[in-house]
């Protein structure tokens, strides 16, 4: 039981790298936030996720005297919030849940949001790499070329399907529906 004590006492006395540091648990309804003791009467707070409850925060933090801000990269649900803090001129560390949720025994967004809270003050958090803008759109580009890529193949397979069920047996003749002799063939079926 004293050694128990012992590690906790330690684990609170760990210096302070980040005195203003705040901590965010981001969910896809409700942001739990965290400022450190004594900047507010209550130190966690809930927020909705519409742009307003987004605009609450970043003032609020603004208010405690927070400078720098850890929160999860939960989903999609952390950029709107992502880009609103940058844009209040606030530094904010996406931070991967595995960091974070190394800790057993909290139960609910509050107390997330006050255990990350305390990682970053502490130091102990690192920011995820995020890419710039220029990466950011290629990045997004490429993933929209694969998924139309993907769906391309998926409406070959079924034509070939329908095909088949017509008892037209065009894969025996040809590799592939969509090249010229293919696309000829169904071109005649479609004009009967």
């Amino acid at each position: 039981m004293k050694k128990q004590t012992t590690t906790r006492e330690s684990a609170l006395n760990l210096p302070l790298v980040n005195p203003n540091a705040a901590g965010i648990d981001v969910g896809d309804t409700i942001h739990a936030v965290a400022v450190p003791e004594g900047r507010d009467t209550l130190p966690v707070r809930s927020f909705g996720t519409m742009t307003c409850d987004l605009e609450a925060i970043a003032a609020w933090l603004l208010e405690c005297g927070v400078d720098t801000v850890a929160m999860e990269s939960t989903g999609v649900y952390w950029r709107p919030l992502f880009n609103l803090l940058t844009q209040h001129g606030l530094e904010v560390y996406l931070v991967n849940a595995k960091q974070v949720k190394n800790v057993s025994g909290r139960k609910n967004d509050e107390d997330d949001a006050r255990w990350i809270q305390k990682l970053h003050s502490c130091g102990l958090l690192r920011s995820s790499y995020l890419p710039d803008d220029q990466q950011e759109a290629l990045r997004t580009l490429v993933r929209h070329r694969r998924t139309l890529t993907q769906d391309r193949g998926r409406c070959v397979l079924r034509m070939q399907k329908a095909l088949e069920l017509m008892n037209v047996k065009v894969h025996t003749l040809l590799r592939d529906i969509t090249g010229k002799s293919g696309l000829a063939i169904i071109e005649a079926i479609l004009r009967g």
